[in-house]
């Protein structure tokens, strides 16, 4: 496994991807976000329980990372097939609907093994959500068990913190002063 060591260039990674318009493909590698931040998070299944969730929320707040100059890319180890029949399933039936950002796919396993979130034994990801800055540093890393989801407000609220450029307290919110 590749070291993902917060304050270190992230590793790099070109994947293949279904766009969120659910009709085109394309592929997408770290240098393409080279002067953006990137929120890059990665789930276990496309069809599943907890992964949706996640992903309409990331994408139901797409305009606020926009806002921050932000951009957000999700990934698996399913197909970019699979990804683009979610896309097209209707959020009443489990799917997605149309995003506002692509779902890369980590057929080979080396994305998800460089960022230290592959499960060897199931070929899936665990749930690991990393903060990218303009220059490809990781700045931030959470990695935990696949039965919860993890929180927009707070991915804002990191992001937010890391974008202040000061030392931010706990609990610490936008508008507040820097230590």
């Amino acid at each position: 496994m590749a070291e993902r060591i917060v304050g270190l260039q992230a590793p790099d990674f070109r994947m293949e991807t279904a766009l969120g318009d659910g009709e085109n493909f394309g592929e997408v590698k770290l240098s393409d976000y080279k002067g953006k931040w990137l929120v890059m998070f990665f789930y276990p299944l496309d069809f599943t329980f907890v992964c949706p969730t996640e992903i309409t929320a990331m994408s139901d707040a797409s305009e606020q990372f926009k806002e921050l100059d932000t951009e957000i890319l999700a990934v698996s180890t399913d197909s970019k097939f699979s990804h683009r029949a979610w896309i097209n399933t209707s959020r009443d039936e489990n799917g997605l609907g149309k995003l506002n950002f692509p779902i890369a796919a980590d057929l080979t396993h080396k994305v998800s093994r460089d960022y230290g979130v592959l499960i060897e034994e199931q070929g899936i990801a665990l749930r690991g959500l990393f903060i990218i800055d303009p220059e490809g540093v990781l700045k931030y890393s959470v990695v935990h068990h696949n039965d919860v989801g993890r929180s927009v407000d707070e991915t804002l609220r990191v992001l937010q913190a890391f974008q202040s450029g000061g030392l931010c307290p706990a609990n610490w919110r936008p508008g507040q002063a820097n230590l």
